[in-house]
């Protein structure tokens, strides 16, 4: 059976490039063409509509990183030799991130294009150790069923066994027994988020280290999405319980540089407690007729100025312009979930303590509310099981006055659907109910295969 999706069509008068122009484009015509194609975008992300999406503020060292990205747009890191400079920005930027998490001694990890490449590189470590420390050959990880799909992607790409373990269903953190339960002799890996996605909770990785320490196994501590506001909290004037190096079991770290790093899109950084895990990322080919050929990452050829851009964003914002962002966001999330506490028919998901913050509704249909903001011009995400509604907190959302347009939407809508008899949904809403009930999940997986096949359709 195949499945067929509605993509949004372009406007009358638009047409795609499908062959290469018989001529080049004079200069100005092609930034013509795509001053045209930029009309499509109808989403106000830059004011603060979305969730994530755009992480920096509107005026954050735009022209500082544009330069950087300028002078370092041609390099490649996988020639050394000739560009020692970004060879070096790496090194630091590995080392800086690992003194973040609090590494007792040399920091060993890589810059990727961004979450997803640094937890695929973390399993496949993970893996690589247990075939050869261990003796593993049907290897398993264990995680959490909120933890980011990206486990579930190196699950698919390395031949890798996941158990999905199910959440507290009022605090959604990983119950950290259930994991020791799925643990067993195949397992080299179990996994916590810092924070999670859908509900922005963090699990408790301290007893999730006592559990790695207890069963001989890795822990991954995904902090992809909090990993440059969590380091900061303390000094923020807000408490977290440890997360880092300075726990035993923790033997892998993801850490986004491209959220709130605030550099550019297509970074992040994979950090391991050694050397000897950290090797097993490295693959070398050493009988090629075109020499030994060694890379740490999927990549090979790797943009060398995404490097560049990430170290000058660090050391453009320094500790303390890191911790003056966390405290501002933190502060953020916290006034958003008091406001969603007292809108009646609205409940926080959890207990929010970082960027993310979900709602749900026992009293009307959630996503009735998630169709409304929608047509108010916000960009939300929907969740399911259970349903919900999330933002995940960026510095557009710190702007003055965004919270309290949200909050007052939020109010609004609440409002109406409390005050009216509950029946069966409609449109979007109806929709998104519908395949969250579907049993069968790979007819949902036909249909979000189905949205890329319409994604790259040019006729």
């Amino acid at each position: 059976m195949r499945m067929t999706i509605v993509i949004t069509p372009s406007p009358p008068g638009y047409t795609y490039q499908v062959r290469l122009p018989e001529h080049g484009l004079p200069d100005d015509r092609l930034l013509g063409v795509m001053e045209r194609n930029n009309t499509l975008n109808d989403v106000e992300w830059s004011e603060g509509r979305c969730t994530g999406t755009i992480y920096c503020g509107k005026n954050d060292k735009n022209e500082l990183l544009s330069e950087v990205y300028k002078r370092y747009c041609w390099t490649n890191p996988l020639h050394a030799d000739c560009f020692k400079d970004v060879r070096k920005m790496e090194a630091e930027i590995v080392a800086m991130v690992g003194e973040m998490f609090n590494h007792p001694d040399r920091c060993f990890g890589s810059v990727t294009t961004g979450g997803t490449e640094s937890i695929l590189m973390s399993m496949k470590t993970h893996r690589d150790w247990g075939y050869d420390a261990k003796g593993i050959d049907k290897p398993n990880i264990v995680c959490p069923n909120t933890a980011h799909p990206a486990f579930d992607k190196a699950a698919a790409y390395f031949k890798i066994h996941i158990k999905h373990v199910q959440v507290d269903p009022d605090t959604f953190a990983v119950r950290p027994a259930d994991v020791a339960r799925a643990i067993d002799s195949n397992t080299v890996c179990i996994v916590g988020s810092a924070p999670q996605y859908p509900h922005g909770i963090m699990d408790d990785i301290e007893a999730l280290s006592e559990i790695a320490v207890r069963y001989d196994v890795g822990l991954h501590v995904d902090a992809c999405l909090g990993g440059f506001l969590i380091p900061f909290m303390e000094a923020a004037g807000f408490s977290l319980p440890l997360f880092d190096f300075r726990l035993p079991g923790v033997t892998a770290i993801s850490v986004d540089t491209h959220k709130y790093g605030y550099t550019y899109k297509g970074s992040s950084v994979v950090l391991y407690r050694n050397w000897s895990l950290f090797q097993y990322q490295i693959t070398s080919t050493s009988d090629w007729p075109g020499g030994v050929y060694a890379s740490p990452t999927m990549s090979g050829s790797r943009a060398g100025a995404n490097i560049s851009v990430t170290w000058a964003a660090m050391m453009s914002y320094g500790k303390d312009g890191y911790v003056k962002a966390t405290k501002e966001i933190i502060k953020g999330a916290r006034y958003l979930v008091n406001g969603l506490s007292n809108i009646d028919g609205i409940k926080v998901m959890g207990d929010p303590q970082i960027s993310c913050v979900a709602w749900t509704s026992d009293k009307f249909n959630i996503y009735e509310l998630s169709v409304f903001l929608t047509k108010k011009g916000w960009n939300l995400a929907t969740l399911q099981f259970p349903a919900g509604i999330h933002i995940a907190l960026t510095r557009r959302h710190m702007e003055p006055g965004v919270l309290d347009r949200l909050l007052a939407d939020i109010r609004e809508c609440a409002g109406d659907l409390c005050g009216k008899p509950v029946g069966k949904p409609s449109g979007a809403a109806a929709m998104y109910g519908m395949a969250a009930q579907i049993p069968d999940r790979s007819i949902i997986d036909d249909i979000a295969k189905e949205y890329w096949n319409l994604y790259y359709k040019v006729k």
